[in-house]
């Protein structure tokens, strides 16, 4: 019989169904048996008789919560079930995978054990509704991200991340042995989207993963992590690249919220609001001067540069006074950014780059490219790097590259500012981190 999902069982009052799922609650009585089936749709409840058949009676009574069970039954109405009404009437039953008992913790019980304990056994903690439905959020975002590139004429590419030279600098990578040299993983798709832009394809988006070697143990950093990027061509300078973010970002906001807003609100407790355009912009001079007045001091080894601190407290002052969760921060010094951004005709002291803070959260870095050879590589000189391991990734440049920029965002922080997770080990399907390589 082919198979029911529990949220269309309302249709089905009076006929026999088969329902595939997960045993979350037995109620074993003396002369009933009431089994909670759980699938990804819903719960219901399904009753059985032990006196009509003794033989699948005992075999109930030794399931374990979170057996994968099929249940065959017919539907009734059933006014004091407060599972929708409704009960199945158990008619037969395979059991297609007894869970053994103890169970590692109970994924539904009202207390549940520390985070790194339960990311453990992770299968168990994601048949939890709400972390599923961090997922179906993702799923939903993702979607609506190509949407709104495909509808402004941009083109996917999948850029390699085994690479024979670093993509970003020398620092946080992953060597990996390749046949007879040492490769790295790639930090970043950057390269490969410049690539791109001198090829013509004008604009690109990647989503894919990206490996920092980098140990940190805090709440937003992971050393693998999913990166979405874009790169457009022809732009006159970075504000183009943030006017295109904004309104991307408002069109995923959008899609999750038409789908997802009450749903949202009952999980996560989160009153879910499509960010409004244009987003508050602020240089990094005028940053430092709101940090300075309330009184935020950058620890001295981040000079010219934001520490979590101050990204949370200019998160604050742009939602009191401006009523967005959003702010571009932007005119970076160039000592704190990559070779490649391109420097301010006027200031050549800073960058024509911005970040893009989410509930005082980073979540992007981008700017515009500097695509003049001859500069480039003088700014790489400038920062101290030797031409000749770069030298692939400059001849891009010599041969009529137009100007461009685009910016990286980091999938799974986007999701803890969405819904207000505390940790990015919510926001990620399996966590890598410098002591998490398993499961």
């Amino acid at each position: 019989m082919e198979r029911t999902f529990i949220q269309d069982l309302r249709a089905k009052i009076g006929q026999q169904v088969t329902l595939k799922g997960w045993l979350q609650t037995l109620r074993d009585q003396k002369s009933m048996q009431f089994l909670i089936l759980r699938d990804r749709t819903g719960l219901v409840q399904a009753a059985h008789w032990k006196k009509g058949n003794p033989e699948m009676a005992e075999a109930i009574s030794a399931l374990g919560t979170e057996s994968a069970l099929t249940i065959t039954g017919t539907v009734v109405e059933n006014e004091v079930v407060k599972l929708g009404g409704i009960e199945i009437q158990l008619e037969s039953l395979v059991i297609e995978n007894n869970a053994e008992l103890p169970l590692p913790f109970e994924p539904f019980a009202d207390t549940l054990p520390d985070q790194d304990y339960r990311m453990d056994w992770r299968y168990l903690d994601l048949r939890r509704e709400r972390n599923r439905l961090i997922f179906e959020i993702q799923t939903c975002a993702e979607q609506a991200m190509r949407e709104y590139w495909i509808q402004n004429g941009f083109i996917e590419i999948h850029s390699p991340k085994i690479m024979g030279a670093p993509s970003e600098s020398g620092a946080e990578l992953f060597k990996v042995e390749y046949f007879d040299r040492t490769a790295y993983l790639a930090q970043s798709p950057q390269f490969y989207k410049q690539m791109a832009q001198a090829a013509g394809f004008e604009r690109i988006f990647e989503i894919g993963p990206v490996f920092r070697a980098d140990p940190s143990f805090t709440s937003r950093h992971m050393t693998e992590f999913t990166g979405v990027d874009f790169e457009i061509s022809w732009i006159d300078s970075h504000e183009d690249v943030m006017a295109f973010t904004e309104k991307w970002l408002a069109y995923v906001y959008q899609a999750v919220d038409t789908k997802f807003h009450d749903a949202i609100k009952e999980h996560f407790d989160v009153e879910f609001e499509v960010p409004t355009v244009p987003f508050p912009r602020l240089t990094m001079s005028e940053a430092f001067q709101i940090l300075k007045r309330m009184g935020y001091k950058l620890p001295p080894e981040r000079k010219g540069d934001l520490d979590p601190g101050a990204e949370r407290t200019l998160g604050d002052y742009v939602k009191q006074n401006f009523g967005n969760d959003f702010v571009f921060v932007k005119d970076w010094p160039f000592t704190v950014r990559p070779f490649y951004h391109m420097l301010h005709e006027d200031n050549p002291n800073l960058t024509k780059s911005f970040d893009l803070l989410g509930r005082g959260l980073e979540l992007t870095t981008g700017a515009q490219r500097e695509h003049r050879y001859e500069k480039l590589a003088q700014q790489a000189l400038d920062k101290g790097l030797r031409l000749e391991p770069i030298q692939n990734y400059l001849n891009f440049f010599r041969y009529g590259c137009p100007p461009h920029g685009g910016l990286g965002l980091g999938l799974n922080r986007l999701l803890m500012v969405m819904l207000n997770l505390p940790s990015i080990r919510d926001a990620v399907y399996l966590f890598r981190g410098p002591n998490r390589l398993e499961p």
